[in-house]
Protein backbone atom coordinates (compact mmCIF):
# COMPACT_ATOMS: atom_id res chain seq x y z
CA UNK A 1 0.00 0.00 0.00
CA UNK A 2 1.40 3.64 -1.20
CA UNK A 3 1.53 5.82 1.76
CA UNK A 4 -0.05 9.18 0.67
CA UNK A 5 1.49 12.78 2.26
CA UNK A 6 0.68 14.19 5.26
CA UNK A 7 -0.70 17.46 3.46
CA UNK A 8 -2.92 15.32 1.45
CA UNK A 9 -4.57 13.69 4.55
CA UNK A 10 -7.88 15.73 5.64
CA UNK A 11 -8.06 14.30 8.93
CA UNK A 12 -9.19 11.50 11.47
CA UNK A 13 -12.64 10.20 12.43
CA UNK A 14 -12.84 9.89 16.16
CA UNK A 15 -15.06 6.99 17.22
CA UNK A 16 -16.22 7.74 20.41
CA UNK A 17 -17.41 5.97 23.36
CA UNK A 18 -20.92 4.94 21.49
CA UNK A 19 -22.91 4.95 17.92
CA UNK A 20 -25.90 4.77 19.59
CA UNK A 21 -27.94 7.72 18.42
CA UNK A 22 -30.60 7.90 21.52
CA UNK A 23 -27.54 7.84 23.62
CA UNK A 24 -26.10 10.91 22.20
CA UNK A 25 -28.53 13.54 24.31
CA UNK A 26 -27.31 11.40 27.40
CA UNK A 27 -23.88 11.61 26.35
CA UNK A 28 -24.00 15.41 25.48
CA UNK A 29 -25.70 16.52 28.97
CA UNK A 30 -23.58 14.10 30.75
CA UNK A 31 -19.71 15.67 29.70
CA UNK A 32 -21.13 19.31 29.49
CA UNK A 33 -22.04 18.79 33.06
CA UNK A 34 -18.62 17.41 34.08
CA UNK A 35 -16.82 20.02 31.94
CA UNK A 36 -19.14 22.76 33.48
CA UNK A 37 -17.80 21.42 37.51
CA UNK A 38 -14.43 21.09 36.38
CA UNK A 39 -13.75 24.59 35.11
CA UNK A 40 -16.15 26.10 38.00
CA UNK A 41 -14.52 23.91 40.72
CA UNK A 42 -10.77 24.52 39.58
CA UNK A 43 -11.77 28.53 39.11
CA UNK A 44 -13.21 29.15 42.32
CA UNK A 45 -9.92 27.24 43.65
CA UNK A 46 -8.20 29.55 42.12
CA UNK A 47 -10.40 32.64 43.02
CA UNK A 48 -9.72 31.25 46.75
CA UNK A 49 -6.27 31.18 47.13
CA UNK A 50 -5.65 34.98 44.64
CA UNK A 51 -8.41 36.28 47.16
CA UNK A 52 -7.12 35.14 50.57
CA UNK A 53 -3.48 36.36 52.25
CA UNK A 54 -3.53 33.79 54.26
CA UNK A 55 -3.29 31.27 51.55
CA UNK A 56 -0.73 32.72 49.59
CA UNK A 57 1.65 29.93 51.01
CA UNK A 58 4.00 27.62 48.94
CA UNK A 59 1.49 24.60 48.74
CA UNK A 60 -1.42 26.41 47.35
CA UNK A 61 0.73 28.42 44.80
CA UNK A 62 1.60 25.08 43.57
CA UNK A 63 -2.39 24.41 44.04
CA UNK A 64 -3.37 26.91 41.64
CA UNK A 65 -0.79 26.11 39.25
CA UNK A 66 -2.32 22.47 39.24
CA UNK A 67 -5.92 23.98 38.86
CA UNK A 68 -5.27 25.92 35.81
CA UNK A 69 -3.72 23.15 34.39
CA UNK A 70 -6.76 20.57 35.11
CA UNK A 71 -8.84 23.59 33.51
CA UNK A 72 -6.42 23.52 30.64
CA UNK A 73 -6.49 19.37 30.34
CA UNK A 74 -10.24 19.18 30.73
CA UNK A 75 -10.50 21.92 27.46
CA UNK A 76 -8.05 20.22 25.50
CA UNK A 77 -10.69 17.30 24.83
CA UNK A 78 -14.08 17.78 25.85
CA UNK A 79 -15.58 20.67 24.00
CA UNK A 80 -14.46 19.16 20.94
CA UNK A 81 -16.03 15.58 22.21
CA UNK A 82 -19.07 18.01 22.91
CA UNK A 83 -19.09 19.82 19.26
CA UNK A 84 -18.85 15.80 17.55
CA UNK A 85 -22.00 14.69 19.93
CA UNK A 86 -23.71 17.65 19.17
CA UNK A 87 -23.34 18.07 15.13
CA UNK A 88 -22.72 14.17 14.62
CA UNK A 89 -19.64 14.60 12.85
CA UNK A 90 -16.68 13.02 14.27
CA UNK A 91 -13.78 14.30 12.04
CA UNK A 92 -11.12 16.24 13.50
CA UNK A 93 -8.62 17.88 10.81
CA UNK A 94 -4.97 16.93 10.65
CA UNK A 95 -4.07 20.37 12.21
CA UNK A 96 -6.49 20.30 14.87
CA UNK A 97 -5.56 16.71 15.88
CA UNK A 98 -2.27 17.51 16.20
CA UNK A 99 -3.03 20.73 17.95
CA UNK A 100 -4.87 18.75 20.54
CA UNK A 101 -2.24 16.31 20.69
CA UNK A 102 0.30 19.10 21.96
CA UNK A 103 -1.63 20.66 24.05
CA UNK A 104 -2.50 17.37 25.60
CA UNK A 105 0.45 16.18 26.15
CA UNK A 106 1.72 19.64 27.12
CA UNK A 107 -1.38 19.71 30.33
CA UNK A 108 -1.23 15.88 31.32
CA UNK A 109 2.53 16.19 31.91
CA UNK A 110 2.49 19.59 33.80
CA UNK A 111 -0.10 17.67 36.15
CA UNK A 112 2.58 14.79 36.64
CA UNK A 113 5.08 17.51 37.57
CA UNK A 114 3.00 19.86 39.67
CA UNK A 115 2.20 16.60 41.62
CA UNK A 116 6.15 16.04 42.00
CA UNK A 117 6.39 18.94 43.04
CA UNK A 118 3.72 19.25 45.51
CA UNK A 119 4.78 16.02 47.29
CA UNK A 120 8.55 17.74 47.26
CA UNK A 121 6.70 20.62 49.21
CA UNK A 122 5.08 18.06 51.75
CA UNK A 123 7.96 16.06 52.40
CA UNK A 124 9.44 19.52 53.13
CA UNK A 125 6.80 21.13 55.80
CA UNK A 126 6.56 17.95 57.39
CA UNK A 127 10.53 16.86 57.52
CA UNK A 128 11.82 20.17 58.28
CA UNK A 129 8.93 21.93 59.49
CA UNK A 130 11.46 25.09 61.11
CA UNK A 131 13.59 25.66 58.06
CA UNK A 132 10.03 25.38 55.49
CA UNK A 133 9.93 29.29 55.22
CA UNK A 134 13.27 29.51 54.02
CA UNK A 135 13.99 26.43 52.21
CA UNK A 136 10.65 26.87 50.32
CA UNK A 137 10.67 30.71 49.63
CA UNK A 138 9.00 32.01 46.48
CA UNK A 139 11.87 32.54 44.58
CA UNK A 140 12.70 28.40 44.91
CA UNK A 141 8.93 28.31 44.26
CA UNK A 142 8.87 29.81 41.13
CA UNK A 143 11.82 28.40 39.71
CA UNK A 144 10.08 24.96 39.78
CA UNK A 145 6.50 25.43 38.31
CA UNK A 146 8.78 27.50 35.30
CA UNK A 147 11.14 24.19 35.09
CA UNK A 148 7.76 22.48 34.81
CA UNK A 149 6.53 24.41 32.30
CA UNK A 150 9.80 24.55 29.98
CA UNK A 151 10.77 20.74 30.49
CA UNK A 152 7.01 19.90 29.16
CA UNK A 153 6.90 22.55 26.55
CA UNK A 154 10.49 20.78 25.27
CA UNK A 155 8.98 17.12 26.11
CA UNK A 156 5.67 18.12 23.84
CA UNK A 157 6.92 20.23 20.75
CA UNK A 158 9.63 17.10 20.60
CA UNK A 159 6.68 14.16 20.12
CA UNK A 160 4.74 16.93 18.37
CA UNK A 161 7.48 17.60 15.48
CA UNK A 162 8.20 13.35 15.53
CA UNK A 163 4.68 13.29 15.04
CA UNK A 164 4.41 15.61 12.35
CA UNK A 165 7.05 13.28 10.12
CA UNK A 166 4.63 10.52 9.88
CA UNK A 167 2.55 9.73 6.73
CA UNK A 168 -0.86 8.76 6.70
CA UNK A 169 -2.42 6.87 4.02
CA UNK A 170 -6.19 8.01 4.04
CA UNK A 171 -8.28 9.39 6.37
CA UNK A 172 -8.09 7.14 9.53
CA UNK A 173 -9.79 5.98 12.37
CA UNK A 174 -8.91 6.54 15.76
CA UNK A 175 -10.90 4.21 18.61
CA UNK A 176 -10.95 7.36 20.94
CA UNK A 177 -12.72 10.47 21.61
CA UNK A 178 -9.56 12.57 21.48
CA UNK A 179 -6.15 12.11 19.65
CA UNK A 180 -4.34 10.05 21.67
CA UNK A 181 -0.32 9.67 20.64
CA UNK A 182 -0.02 6.43 20.83
CA UNK A 183 -3.49 5.83 18.84
CA UNK A 184 -2.47 8.54 16.09
CA UNK A 185 1.54 6.83 15.63
CA UNK A 186 0.21 3.54 15.02
CA UNK A 187 -2.60 4.81 12.29
CA UNK A 188 1.00 6.06 10.01
CA UNK A 189 1.74 3.91 7.42
CA UNK A 190 5.68 5.08 7.98
CA UNK A 191 7.90 3.86 9.78
CA UNK A 192 7.41 4.29 13.47
CA UNK A 193 10.38 3.41 15.47
CA UNK A 194 11.50 6.57 16.43
CA UNK A 195 8.08 7.68 17.49
CA UNK A 196 7.92 4.51 20.18
CA UNK A 197 10.72 5.10 21.21
CA UNK A 198 10.75 8.48 22.19
CA UNK A 199 7.08 7.68 24.25
CA UNK A 200 8.97 4.59 26.24
CA UNK A 201 11.98 7.17 27.00
CA UNK A 202 9.77 10.11 27.97
CA UNK A 203 7.03 7.41 29.85
CA UNK A 204 10.39 6.19 31.83
CA UNK A 205 12.16 9.47 32.61
CA UNK A 206 8.81 11.78 33.22
CA UNK A 207 6.27 9.97 34.21
CA UNK A 208 8.18 6.95 36.28
CA UNK A 209 11.37 9.51 37.54
CA UNK A 210 8.10 11.56 39.21
CA UNK A 211 6.12 8.69 40.50
CA UNK A 212 9.99 7.66 42.24
CA UNK A 213 10.18 10.99 43.64
CA UNK A 214 6.58 10.65 44.90
CA UNK A 215 7.51 7.88 46.33
CA UNK A 216 10.59 8.98 47.88
CA UNK A 217 8.69 12.08 49.25
CA UNK A 218 6.15 9.44 50.87
CA UNK A 219 8.47 7.19 52.60
CA UNK A 220 10.43 10.08 54.31
CA UNK A 221 6.80 11.43 55.11
CA UNK A 222 5.72 8.22 56.56
CA UNK A 223 8.62 7.76 58.50
CA UNK A 224 8.64 11.08 60.21
CA UNK A 225 4.89 10.44 61.26
CA UNK A 226 5.87 7.57 62.65
CA UNK A 227 8.40 9.70 64.66
CA UNK A 228 5.90 11.48 66.14
CA UNK A 229 4.82 10.71 69.26
CA UNK A 230 1.73 12.05 70.30
CA UNK A 231 -2.09 10.93 68.39
CA UNK A 232 -2.88 14.63 67.28
CA UNK A 233 0.47 15.18 66.48
CA UNK A 234 0.47 12.08 64.09
CA UNK A 235 -3.08 13.34 62.42
CA UNK A 236 -2.21 16.97 61.82
CA UNK A 237 0.96 15.67 60.12
CA UNK A 238 -0.96 13.39 58.25
CA UNK A 239 -4.28 15.74 57.30
CA UNK A 240 -1.30 18.24 55.61
CA UNK A 241 -1.11 15.75 53.05
CA UNK A 242 -3.77 13.74 52.76
CA UNK A 243 -5.58 15.31 50.01
CA UNK A 244 -2.54 15.51 48.09
CA UNK A 245 -1.81 12.06 48.59
CA UNK A 246 -5.21 11.31 46.98
CA UNK A 247 -5.31 13.02 43.63
CA UNK A 248 -1.75 11.37 43.17
CA UNK A 249 -3.25 7.87 43.70
CA UNK A 250 -6.11 8.94 41.40
CA UNK A 251 -4.13 10.11 38.70
CA UNK A 252 -1.85 7.49 38.83
CA UNK A 253 -4.28 4.68 39.38
CA UNK A 254 -6.49 5.89 36.31
CA UNK A 255 -3.26 6.85 34.22
CA UNK A 256 -1.68 3.29 35.15
CA UNK A 257 -5.22 1.59 34.55
CA UNK A 258 -5.83 3.23 30.81
CA UNK A 259 -2.65 1.57 29.58
CA UNK A 260 -2.55 -1.89 31.23
CA UNK A 261 -6.27 -2.15 29.76
CA UNK A 262 -4.50 -1.05 26.34
CA UNK A 263 -2.09 -3.69 26.99
CA UNK A 264 -4.31 -6.66 27.86
CA UNK A 265 -7.07 -6.34 25.97
CA UNK A 266 -8.13 -5.07 22.42
CA UNK A 267 -11.27 -3.59 22.58
CA UNK A 268 -11.35 0.20 21.75
CA UNK A 269 -14.43 1.67 23.38
CA UNK A 270 -12.54 -0.16 26.89
CA UNK A 271 -9.79 1.40 26.70
CA UNK A 272 -11.11 5.20 25.74
CA UNK A 273 -13.69 4.97 28.83
CA UNK A 274 -10.82 3.94 31.14
CA UNK A 275 -9.24 7.13 29.50
CA UNK A 276 -12.00 9.44 30.17
CA UNK A 277 -11.05 8.73 33.76
CA UNK A 278 -8.21 10.82 34.05
CA UNK A 279 -9.10 13.31 31.12
CA UNK A 280 -12.06 13.91 32.60
CA UNK A 281 -13.04 12.41 35.83
CA UNK A 282 -9.70 13.43 37.55
CA UNK A 283 -9.56 17.39 37.19
CA UNK A 284 -13.64 17.56 38.05
CA UNK A 285 -13.07 15.30 41.87
CA UNK A 286 -9.72 17.68 42.61
CA UNK A 287 -11.59 20.46 43.75
CA UNK A 288 -13.61 18.27 45.80
CA UNK A 289 -10.88 16.65 46.96
CA UNK A 290 -8.97 19.33 48.27
CA UNK A 291 -11.82 21.72 49.30
CA UNK A 292 -13.76 18.71 51.47
CA UNK A 293 -10.34 17.63 53.22
CA UNK A 294 -9.22 21.37 53.88
CA UNK A 295 -10.15 23.42 56.33
CA UNK A 296 -8.60 26.63 54.68
CA UNK A 297 -10.22 26.21 51.70
CA UNK A 298 -13.68 25.13 52.76
CA UNK A 299 -13.15 28.42 55.24
CA UNK A 300 -11.97 30.88 51.90
CA UNK A 301 -14.62 29.60 49.57
CA UNK A 302 -17.95 29.64 52.18
CA UNK A 303 -16.58 33.41 52.28
CA UNK A 304 -15.84 33.65 48.77
CA UNK A 305 -19.46 32.77 47.60
CA UNK A 306 -21.32 34.48 50.38
CA UNK A 307 -19.22 37.97 49.15
CA UNK A 308 -20.22 37.45 45.59
CA UNK A 309 -23.84 36.37 46.84
CA UNK A 310 -24.00 39.62 48.95
CA UNK A 311 -22.53 41.83 46.22
CA UNK A 312 -25.32 39.95 43.80
CA UNK A 313 -27.87 41.11 46.13
CA UNK A 314 -26.90 44.77 46.38
CA UNK A 315 -26.40 45.40 42.61
CA UNK A 316 -30.17 43.77 42.13
CA UNK A 317 -32.52 46.03 41.43
CA UNK A 318 -35.03 46.65 44.12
Amino acid sequence: MESGNITQLSGFFLLGFSEQLELQPFMFGLFLSMYLTTVLGNLLIILAIISDSHLHTPMYFFLSNLSFVDICFTSTTVPKMLVNIYTQNKVITYAGCITQLYFLLLSSGLDIFLLTVMAYDRYVAICYPLHYTVIMNPRLCGILVMTCWIVDVLSSLLHTFVALSLSFCNNLEIPHFFCELNQVVHSACSDTFLNDLLIYITAIVLVVGPLAGILYSYSKIVTSICAISSAQGKYKAFSTCASHLSVVSLFYCTLLGVYLSSAVTQNSHSTATASLMYTVVTPMLNPFIYSLRNKDIKGVLKRFIGKVMRSGSIDAPL
